[in-house]
């Protein structure tokens, strides 16, 4: 067996592992406390709570619908692997939101059961943090609002990540306007929102600030202007010379903070799929949109 479907098959293994729990932290233990996090998943789970239809089916449908959208609007298919996890997500929230399997719910008498509420937003945000880390590592994705994110940002120049932040927080507000449920059950979805974003950035991205980042393209000026004009930040074109060709060419350097990198490597890849890119962790940056100098000597008014 070759090298390449060993490792295809690794990732399969991995995204399995990643969807299974991401699907448990919500039909494990948010679903059953009450509690919701943002995303089409949280959107979801609101469908079901006011029309009685379960998740699975407003999960399916409405990725199904996004997907469609952005072949049309966006002229581009998603992965393979998009797709895998799309489908395994939903057979499993149709599994573990059956009463059948009640014993891996987060409820009093189950050995799952956690006696303090504050807890169960925390590992539900664990769980979900780690679960999507692995999918997007092996190159999988759950859908939803990185679909939405994309078609969205066609058409209205936002960022990608704050997109994903304002629809978090509208979708989790709106929960207390659902029946049988109160702010507690509103700012419970704000922790776990915060836990699930601070654990997946670790995760993906380590603990430092910021990143320098070094791009080989044939396609640099759209992802420069793409830089500058949709995520704010200044780009560097640096003069380099291909050994083994021996031809002139430009490297783009930028820097950023952590939480922007996804944004930029979906851009990239989504411009020339074939694009180079390194990224060196960068512990301290000084200078416009970073932190500050500070040399201990004060200013003379």
């Amino acid at each position: 067996m070759s090298k390449k479907i060993l490792i295809g098959i690794f990732d399969y293994l991995v995204i399995t592992v990643g969807v299974v729990l991401f699907v448990m932290a919500w039909q494990s233990f948010l679903l059953p406390n009450n509690m919701i996090d943002g995303g089409l998943t949280g959107a979801s789970a609101l469908l079901s709570m006011v029309t009685g239809i379960s998740v699975d089916i407003w999960y399916f449908g409405i990725n199904v619908l996004l997907l469609i959208l952005a072949w049309f609007i966006l002229g581009q298919g998603f992965g393979i692997k998009t797709i895998y996890a799309i489908l395994l997500s939903t057979l499993l929230f149709r599994i573990l939101g059956d009463e059948s399997m009640r014993c891996l719910w987060s409820v009093e008498g189950e050995v799952l059961y956690v006696g303090d509420g504050i807890l169960v937003p925390i590992i539900g945000g664990l769980l979900e943090a780690v679960g999507l880390a692995l999918i997007i590592m092996r190159g999988g994705s759950t859908g939803g609002t990185d679909i939405l994110a994309l078609i969205v940002n066609k058409f209205w120049p936002i960022s990608i990540g704050r997109f994903y932040l304002f629809t978090d927080f509208v979708v989790i507000t709106l929960l207390i306007f659902v029946p049988g449920h109160n702010f507690t059950n509103v700012v419970y979805g704000y922790i776990t929102m915060g836990i699930c974003a601070y654990v997946l950035d670790l995760i993906l991205l380590g603990k430092d600030s910021a990143v320098q980042v070094l791009i080989f393209s044939s396609h640099l000026k759209e992802i420069g202007d793409y830089i500058n004009q949709q995520m704010g930040r200044g780009v560097t074109a640096l003069k380099a010379l291909g050994w083994y060709t021996q031809e002139d060419r430009q490297v783009l350097m930028v820097m950023l903070r952590k939480t922007e990198l996804p944004e930029l490597v979906k851009a990239v890849k989504e411009m020339d799929a074939k694009a180079f890119v390194t990224v060196v962790p960068a512990n301290n940056v000084y200078g416009e949109g970073f932190d500050e100098m500070k040399t201990g000597i004060k200013k003379k008014k």
